[in-house]
Order: structure tokens, then sequence, then C-alpha cells
């Protein structure tokens, strides 16, 4: 079924039509506009929201929580998602928007040429109607002024009253008058067979020709959109999967979160390596002084002041220095955070892994500054060798900085490595858990007096540990010993000058005596490279014969078929450890 056949008498409603379709293909196209529009907004405020939910430059320390890196994972999945967004509006800019575009603009045209012949063709056929309607009246006037003349001759031939001369006159006005009736009734013949010629070809032909051409632009149009509508959903579904791998990513993130290993890390964080002070021993006024009874309340009081300044309040203590820095030693300055350059106001644990995490930063530096300073060496040979490249003495004042700022880090990385060796040389203090193991002797701490104090042969009781201090040694590997919280071999209780004297033969009998807590197994190979370490194997099995004490090393042994047992630390963080109920 065509237009032409059977809407032959519905030219205008045809040009409404199309007109029409047109305007709904534009409203179409606002809809893909409005639409691109909220897309590109939606994506732009899904940007800014994870920029201004990065993590700030304050809360870096808290990036190592699995919570915290899930969070920032979703945020990159975010902005990935927000990405996707933007290539749907630009998808539907280019494929849709401009296509719409396009499109109306050619059915415009095309329906203004088929309009404009249109309406040429009904002109044509108006005419050619106005021709035969002035044709046929002419034949009309004509007939009737030939039948007039007719019945004039009539009357004047039959009245005997006229003479021969008029009758005469009459019957040549009459044939006059008959011959101008056959001439236009041989005309209206004529433009009504040309008028029915014309008609029967603008019905037939001409007009179904322009209104097919206008059923193809409708069609055009109507395909148009069906084409349209598919593609904007094509747009939407290409970038499908790669949405659905961003919410993958965002549960991937959410299932990474681990609170036990969160929680392993806020310990690891803040524990300060002091263990809570001890009971307050009965002090008896009534056998010692006063003095020594205040001094005694007092060093417990401080005792429990440092610990929990190690812990809780850590970071919301501030150090009080001499008004402008001019009172008061400043051997040692302060950090931009307000914390010493030797860290030694943070407790054991605490400055050891800051002192550690400094060295690894000036270590990072000095490998850059290498390549840097070796880069410009290379510059210079090639400058020397070929002096139309550049001039050597450019590269001479760039080559003097680097070694300068060379020199100045390996300083500083001295001086750290210093401070680190030195913070694993120092004893514990008696609040410590390295001293307070050393406390202990054959399962029972060392008596005390009356008065609160032990048994300690040292005069000088400034800074001296008490009787476990001959046992207490560094917690790293290199010194090559460490202490169980097991009971210590021995017969009863002892002097600290017995003690000291029986260390060797302590040492000998321990390694017999220690019953393994639990086993281990090795996440990733680890190569001794200090003494007082042992080096595994990823996957081997051993046995723990001391757990970590805060300072990040765990005693283990495994079997030797040569030597029996085989025994030393390994890093905390390297192993899985399976502990015995």
């Amino acid at each position: 079924m065509s237009w032409g056949t059977e809407l032959w008498d519905q030219y205008d409603n045809l040009a409404i039509h199309t007109s029409k379709g047109i305007e709904f293909l534009d409203k179409y196209a606002n809809f893909i506009r409005d639409r691109l529009a909220i897309e590109t907004e939606y994506a732009a405020k899904l940007r800014r929201l994870a920029k201004n939910y990065q993590p700030k430059k304050k809360e870096e320390d808290d990036n190592e929580f699995t919570s915290h890196q899930a969070f920032r994972n979703v945020l990159k999945e975010i902005n990935d998602l927000a990405g996707q967004r933007e290539v749907v509006a630009e998808s539907l800019q280019l494929q849709i928007i401009q296509g719409i575009t396009l499109l109306s603009k050619t059915l415009r045209e095309e329906r203004k040429k088929c309009l404009s012949n249109g309406t040429y063709l009904q002109q044509n056929l108006s005419s050619q109607l106005s021709a035969l309607e002035r044709a046929k009246r002419n034949y009309e006037k004509a007939y009737r002024d030939s039948e007039k003349a007719v019945d004039n001759y009539k009357k004047a031939d039959m009245d005997l009253n006229l003479s021969r001369a008029e009758v005469e006159r009459y019957k040549n006005i009459m044939t006059a008058k008959i011959q101008q009736s056959d001439d236009a009734k041989n005309e209206y013949a004529n433009q009504l067979q040309k008028t029915n010629n014309l008609q029967q070809q603008h019905y037939n032909e001409l007009l179904p020709e322009v209104f097919n051409r206008l059923q193809e632009l409708d069609e055009k149009r109507t395909r148009g959109i069906r084409e349209f509508i598919i593609g904007a959903a094509d747009v939407e579904s290409s970038v499908a999967p790669i949405i659905a791998r961003c919410l993958e990513g965002m549960v991937k993130a959410g299932e990474s979160i681990n609170e036990k290993e969160d929680s392993y890390k806020v310990i690891e964080r803040y524990q300060s390596g002091f263990t809570p002070p001890t009971d307050i021993p009965f002090e008896d006024l009534s056998k010692q002084d006063p003095e020594s009874s205040q001094e005694s309340h007092y060093n417990n009081v401080q005792s429990s002041h440092l610990t929990v300044k190690g812990t809780i309040s850590a970071n919301r203590i501030k150090k009080r220095v001499g008004i402008f820095n001019i009172f008061g030693s400043n051997k040692n300055s302060l950090t931009a955070d307000g914390q010493k350059e030797d860290f030694s106001d943070l407790p054991p644990n605490q400055r050891r892994k800051k002192l550690q995490a400094k060295i690894a930063e000036l270590q990072q530096k000095i490998a850059q500054e290498t390549a840097a300073r070796d880069g410009l060496m290379k510059m210079k040979v090639v400058y020397e060798a070929n002096s139309s490249l550049g001039n050597p003495m450019t590269v001479e004042g760039q080559l003097n900085e680097s070694e300068h700022k060379l020199e100045k880090l390996k300083i500083d990385l001295k001086k750290y490595q210093g401070y680190l060796e030195r913070a694993n040389q120092i004893p514990m203090a008696s609040n410590s858990p390295q001293a307070n193991r050393n406390n202990l002797h054959n399962g029972h701490r060392v008596s005390r007096h009356s008065n609160g104090s032990t048994e300690d042969n040292n005069e000088d009781g400034d800074d001296q540990p008490d009787d476990g201090g001959s046992l207490s040694s560094s917690a790293s590997p290199e010194s090559g010993l460490g202490t169980s919280h097991t009971s210590l071999p021995g017969s009863g209780q002892g002097s600290a000058h017995d003690n000291a004297m029986g260390e060797d033969a302590y040492y000998e009998t321990e390694m017999e005596l220690l019953q393994p807590l639990g086993t281990c197994r090795a996440l990733y190979p680890f190569e001794a490279t200090s003494e007082g370490s042992i080096p595994m194997n990823e996957g081997e099995v051993l046995q723990v014969i001391e757990i970590d004490q805060g300072d990040g090393w765990t005693r283990v042994r495994r079997l030797n078929n040569t030597n029996g047992w085989d025994e030393g630390f390994v890093p905390t963080s390297y192993i899985e450890c399976t502990l015995y109920a």
C-alpha cells in the first residue's frame, strides 16, 4: 500500500503529518541532549565525590588498615564508574545526537522539495481547470447567442413587413453566431480533453510520485528513530561489562576487609613494649622511714604514667620546652610533628619502627640521588667527548650540587643508623616486657624487702636495671639471645650476684628445657642476614619457643639432622603462628 494510490486526495493532511514527524524527531533529539547533560553532570559529581573523600595527608598513617584500603579501592572504582558515564555521554553525542541532527536536516530539505513539487502540480491542475471553466462559459454564451440569432431570423423571415435586405441581414447574423458557437464548442471540447488528460496524469502519475516520496521520507524518519533508540541502548550496554567489573571491584574491596588484621595493626601501631604496672607492694610503715615510703610510692605512680603515655595518649602529649628554646637543652631538635629527631620520646617499639622507616626513606632518597648523579656524570663524559653536544662545565655545577646532597643524605643515614643501633642496645626499663621477663627466676619474681626495694648490689641506682638486668639483652636478632616467658631453669631464689655467675650455665640448660609454645608456617622465604636469626623457606613448619614481645621478631627452632636443633629469630610478619591451647 502506498500513499500515492490510497491517499491521492489527502495532500494537506500528508503535509501536516510529515511536519509533525520531523518535530517528533527533534523532540527525541532534545531528550537525548537532556540525558547527555545528566550523564555528564553525574560523571562530574562522581569524580568530585571521589576527590573530596580521598584520604588527606594527615590520614596517611591510617591507610594501612584494610577498611581504609577497601575504601580507597571503592573510590577508585567510583572514579572508573564516572569515566564510564563520560563514555556514555560522549557516545550519545557522537553517535546519536549528530545522527539525528543530520537526518532531521535531510528530511526537512527533501520534504520541502516534495511539497514544492506538489504545490506546482496542484497549481498547474488548477490553471487547467480554470481554462476549462472559461472555455465552457464561452461555449455556453456562444450557444445562447446562436439560438437567439436563429429565433430572430425565423421571426424576420415570417414577418412580411420586413424587406428582403433586412431578412438577409438577420440570416447573416444567424450564420455568424452559429459559427461562433461551433468554434466555442470545439475550443471547449479541446480544453476538456486537455484538462482530462492532465488531471488523469496528475492523479495517476505526478501526485502519487510526490506522495510516495513523502512516504519514503516518513519511513526513513521512523526507521531512524528505531535505530537511534537501539543505538542509545547499545551505548549503555557497551559499558555495562566495565560497570559490572567496577561493582565487582567494590565487592572485592568490601570482602578484603579483615577485622582481625586491623586489630593486629592497631596493636602493632600503639604497642609500647611495656607491661602494665605490677601490684603495689605493701609498705609496712613501722619498718621503714617515711622518706623511703614516699619515694617508693612516687616511683610506682611515675611508672604507671609512663605506661599510659607510651600507648594511649602518646599522640596527644606535647613536649614543653624552654621559653623560645633558650632555656633547656636543644640537643635533640624536634621534627615537624613535635617529636624528637631520634624519636627518643616514643616507646621502644614505636621508636624502632620510626627509625627503621626513616632509614628506609633515606636509603630510597640516596638511591634516587645516586641515579641522578650517575646520569649527570654520563652526560658530562658525552659532552667532553663531543663538545658540539654541550659544554661540560654546565653540568659541573649540577654534579657538585648532587654530590653535596648525596653526602648530606649519607650523613643523615649514618646518624639514624646510629640512633637505631643505640635503640637496640639500650636495656629495657624495669616496666618493659623484656625486663619483666628477666625479673623471673625459677618461675618466681625476685624477692623484695619490706621497704619495697629489691636485693640489688648496685649502690648507684640511677639508671641501672634491677637484679634481672644482668640477663637483659636487646630484643633484636643481632643479640643472638632471647628470654622466654616460660619459667627459667634453676633451683630456688638467689641473689643477683649468684644469677650473674650462673648465666652461662643457664643458657646451656635453657635450650634443653624450653617447651614449644606452638607451631608456625613460613609465609615467605627469609634469608638470615644478621646474627641470631635463622633462614627459612616458604611453607616450612617450625616450632615457636618464644612469641613476639613487641619488637617484630619471633623465636623459633627446627630439627637439624646433623647438629640437633637450629634456633633463632625470624620476622613475625613472615610467619603464621598456631599456638597450643
